[in-house]
């Protein structure tokens, strides 16, 4: 399998809310499997956190259409309203067509869709039509079950095995040299087999909205199609160099972030940079170097403020001190990606996140803040993955005040009171985490939110 593989989810981002992140882990889960069952890496781009930074959205979805290797289309009644998908979803029937293929749109059947199921309202809408004719992977159930559950691990499986399928065909079309054929012969997907009484058997089962079955042609087999366009030239984002030696475009952070235009990418290389960083743009902070090395340490207020829409932020050492009030990492709105940091904090939480925002803390070590590890809350959410959280005075993770975030496989322990403390309104998901050595047990759950917090595969 080509390493440069990937697939593309189409999907309408306030489906993944609603579901508290349940597509993006569908969608991590599945490029898992691809990997498991070949060995090699496999991307599936999701446009909330893969934009490139420096790009418009547009650009980058224009690019990586015009590269990817399958749509994976999650069919819900939200997404054939949705000018972004139909879009999308009509651009890759163009590129099926140019490559004589019929097997790179994968759908996933979601939340039944009445344009879908009825015959009368379909025929009024040409996208639905072609979904209806298509083989899918029937989720309406699995949406309900639990990742770890045999029968999604088997759902992931099968698509995973559609998926290797058609990329061994794409190889073997690729290698062969054959003269082109008069005959045109249908090589059907063994991902579904024909029952003979003009039903068809798809992966999940009998779940045929249409009655025409997905087979490939090779190209040799269909008339000369149009040469493809040129591919889209990747771009990189424009790109500065923080120095604190005076050996880069700028001498601190703050003030690159001051000076570049949304979209910028900021290389900031070892060393003590005394200042406070308030991120009110689009821009992408990366360490360059080892991460101990390359400390931010406020004085008596946040190391990091965000306040922008969007943002990332990675291989940092954030440790602001003092005697005010304040934050290692405050997260006013909008979507960070907080990755690879160590953060402390010597006042409040070592990070907070509030106001809606929807960040993305991954593979953090979040330590000896003053109070909580992390504190979510004033309608906050987010999705905490694989984050080590210990040695805080207070709770590994406080939810309070409609926080409503996703902690999955993160590490909490020896914290002063429990691993994890819900109150006042709070829930979440809480799954697959390790808790363990805290003062307080591992969790502190008020009466009253119970009904919002989902609990399920984490060890105590």
């Amino acid at each position: 399998m080509s390493r440069t593989a990937l697939a593309f989810m189409s999907y309408v981002n306030l489906d993944d809310q609603h579901e508290q992140g349940r597509l993006t882990r569908f969608r991590e889960c599945l490029s898992g499997e691809v990997r498991m069952q070949t060995g090699e890496a496999f991307d599936i781009f999701q446009d909330r956190k893969d934009i490139a930074w420096g790009q418009q959205w547009q650009e980058r979805i224009n690019q990586s259409l015009d590269a990817v290797t399958f749509l994976i289309p999650i069919i819900t009644p939200a997404f054939f309203r949705s000018d972004a998908c139909r879009e999308e979803l009509e651009r890759f029937l163009k590129r099926e067509e140019e490559q004589g293929r019929r097997d790179l749109i994968l759908p996933v059947y979601y939340v039944k869709c009445p344009v879908l199921q009825d015959k009368a309202k379909r025929k009024h809408d040409p996208l639905a039509q072609t979904l209806a004719a298509r083989q899918y992977a029937d989720w309406r159930d699995l949406r309900f079950e639990e990742f770890t559950s045999p029968q999604l691990r088997k759902a992931l499986a099968k698509m995973a095995e559609q998926i290797v399928e058609a990329l061994e065909r794409s190889e073997a079309e690729a290698s062969r040299q054959q003269p082109e054929k008069d005959s045109a012969t249908p090589v059907s997907s063994n991902t579904f087999t024909n029952t003979g009484s003009g039903e068809q058997n798809i992966a999940q089962g009998n779940h045929s909205i249409g009655t025409q079955i997905n087979n490939y042609y090779a190209p040799s087999s269909k008339p000369k199609s149009k040469p493809k366009p040129a591919p889209v030239a990747k771009t990189e984002p424009p790109t500065v160099i923080v120095d604190k030696r005076n050996r880069g475009h700028y001498k601190t952070i703050t003030r690159a972030i001051q000076s570049v235009k949304s979209g910028t990418r900021i290389l900031v290389r070892p060393g003590l940079y005394r200042e406070n960083i308030i991120i009110d743009k689009t821009v992408e902070i990366v360490g360059d170097g080892k991460r101990e090395n390359i400390v931010i340490q406020s004085y008596n207020e946040d190391a990091i403020l965000f306040e922008a829409d969007k943002g990332r932020v990675t291989n940092l050492t954030l440790h602001p001190t003092g005697r005010g009030v304040f934050h290692g990492v405050n997260i006013m709105q909008g979507e960070l990606d907080l990755e690879q940091c160590d953060i402390e904090s010597k006042s409040l939480s070592c990070v907070a996140i509030q106001g809606s925002a929807n960040p993305r803390l991954r593979c953090n070590r979040i330590h000896n803040g003053k109070q909580a590890g992390i504190f979510v809350y004033g309608n906050g959410q987010g999705i905490l993955e694989d984050n080590e959280i210990f040695a805080n005075a207070h709770a590994g993770v406080e939810i309070v005040e409609g926080g409503n975030p996703i902690l999955r496989r993160n590490r909490i322990s020896k914290n002063g009171w429990a691993g994890v403390h819900i109150g006042d309104g709070g829930g979440g998901i809480i799954e697959d985490n390790d808790l363990w050595g805290n003062t307080k047990g591992a969790w502190n759950i008020a009466p009253d939110c119970e009904a919002n917090v989902q609990r399920r595969g984490n060890k105590e």
